[in-house]
């Protein structure tokens, strides 16, 4: 199990947004390294928001309900968040282990696009450790938005490079039966 500070430590030492421009293709070791870190962001993310559901049931304060349903809205919206990113990562794990063909993943392997942003103003009233892991959250959501807007577009330029290479022999071969 991973302490929330290692997690946090790890992802920023790691940020493969820098990185990613530097790769040729998506592999497994990308998968894999950012697997390991959604999995303990997902368990950081759960026992911290569990824990601040109990101290926030107990205030006393006036808008105590109101707090805590922003409490368990930002919960949810940054679990599901994470899970969302950890679905899209087994999926391609799947892949490249041979448990998925690419027309497979390319047409059940999507990670949702357009996933509702935190509300700026609640994000802001939680406590600083909270944030972090809301904030590691939507950065690990961006990375893999990136990895598959370049995994997409890689299969595009491949798909017409395929397309290139049958027209030229489509024309070989007209060459050959028409000088025959």
């Amino acid at each position: 199990m991973y302490s929330g500070r290692a997690v946090l430590a790890n992802a920023r030492s790691q940020d493969y947004a820098l990185v990613m421009p530097l790769m040729q293709s998506l592999n497994p070791r990308i998968v894999e390294a950012l697997h390991v870190q959604a999995l303990g962001l997902a368990d950081t993310v759960r026992v911290r928001f569990e824990r601040l559901r109990h101290e926030t049931a107990g205030s006393g304060l006036a808008d105590e309900d109101l707090q805590r349903v922003q409490v368990s809205c930002e919960a949810l919206r940054t679990t599901t968040r994470v899970m969302h990113c950890l679905a899209w990562l087994l999926n391609h794990r799947a892949h490249f282990a041979g448990e998925l063909s690419e027309l497979q993943l390319r047409r059940h392997g999507r990670l949702i696009a357009n996933f509702p942003a935190s509300d700026p103003d609640v994000v802001t009233s939680l406590p600083e450790d909270v944030r972090t892991l809301v904030h590691e959250s939507e950065r690990l959501y961006e990375r893999i938005q990136r990895l598959e807007q370049a995994w997409r577009s890689e299969s595009v330029a491949s798909a017409g490079a395929v397309q290139r290479l049958r027209e030229r022999l489509a024309r070989a071969v007209q060459e050959t039966t028409s000088a025959a």
